[in-house]
């Protein structure tokens, strides 16, 4: 069993990571809003019958409180999405996915501020690795931050915030329900914003695929394989297994993109996926991070 979650995980970090060029797809058509609020509500609907199931089969109830944390968590869903989706317009799919990967070295330095929690030495040394990799990877060498790589580390950011939410509050509540609902408020702010803002994209053959891929595979399919095979192997091969997303955006974005990376920007890659790694380490040999929520909603 613990042979097939791992292969599950490892399928799961493929599809996340191909899903970044579906992304750039959209991005290429400059949609941003529009098509995360169709993927996210579509990904919702996928996630609602299971959720169904398993909230009826816990004799749960969504309080008031869960409804306020939904949103909550929704909402920073919805700022992380948007950003992401705006930096794919000028960014590639490997960059969007090894600067997305950040968030994971970002949390510690939220809990800190925000929550008081020192962190481990470990994740001092992670962050100024993945900092270096992080300008490597966007500039070239280069004093020159790129445009779309700026909104994909804000996003990164928001990424972070939404995943703390998740670890202090979300545990509180049904699982699968509290997914539902914050996709489907990430769903309708995005769709809302995108009707006001952004004209009608072109829902073409590509524009329609990179829709369905993220909504029904990336989000619906994932999450739920996810929830499964997180429950059947060790913490620290997840997290391991889930990060590889990064190391797939970059190969599938040169397999089916034809995306190039500089030398300098290979040696950031390899920085920035050796400080997420290395952020995790304290847990790692202790065995007892929490991995439920890591990537969840992406």
């Amino acid at each position: 069993m613990r042979l097939k979650a791992d292969i599950t995980l490892f399928l799961i970090s493929i599809i996340w990571g191909s899903a970044f060029v579906a992304q750039r797809v959209a991005g290429q058509v400059g949609s941003v809003y529009i098509f995360n609020g169709v993927r996210y509500l579509l990904a919702g609907l996928v996630v609602l019958p299971f959720a169904w199931r398993v909230f009826k089969q816990s004799n749960s109830k969504i309080t008031r409180d869960q409804y306020k944390w939904m949103f909550i968590a929704g909402f920073f869903l919805f700022i992380g999405s948007a950003f992401q989706q705006a930096g794919m317009v000028y960014t590639t799919a490997g960059n969007a996915g090894f600067i997305t990967s950040l968030y994971v070295v970002l949390i510690p330095v939220i809990l800190f501020l925000f929550w008081g929690e020192k962190p481990h030495w470990l994740f001092v040394v992670a962050i100024v690795l993945a900092m270096l990799g992080a300008f490597l990877l966007s500039t070239g060498g280069r004093f020159e931050i790129h445009f779309g790589d700026l909104l994909e580390l804000i996003g990164a950011l928001f990424w972070a915030f939404h995943v703390v939410i998740l670890g202090k509050y979300a545990h509180n509540f049904e699982s699968m329900s509290f997914s539902v609902g914050q996709l489907i408020v990430c769903g309708l702010l995005n769709l809302g914003v995108g009707v006001v803002v952004e004209p009608m994209p072109v829902f073409d053959a590509s524009f329609l695929f990179a829709i369905g891929y993220t909504a029904f595979l990336s989000l619906g399919l994932c999450y739920t394989l996810q929830v499964w095979a997180q429950r059947h192997t060790p913490p620290a091969d997840a997290a391991l297994l889930l990060s590889l997303e990064s190391v797939f955006a970059v190969i599938s974005g040169w397999l089916i993109l034809g995306e190039r990376l500089l030398p300098v920007q290979i040696a950031g890659t390899v920085l920035i996926f050796s400080g997420v790694v290395l952020s995790q380490f304290k847990e790692w040999t202790s065995g007892t991070i929490d991995t439920d929520h890591l990537v969840e909603g992406r």
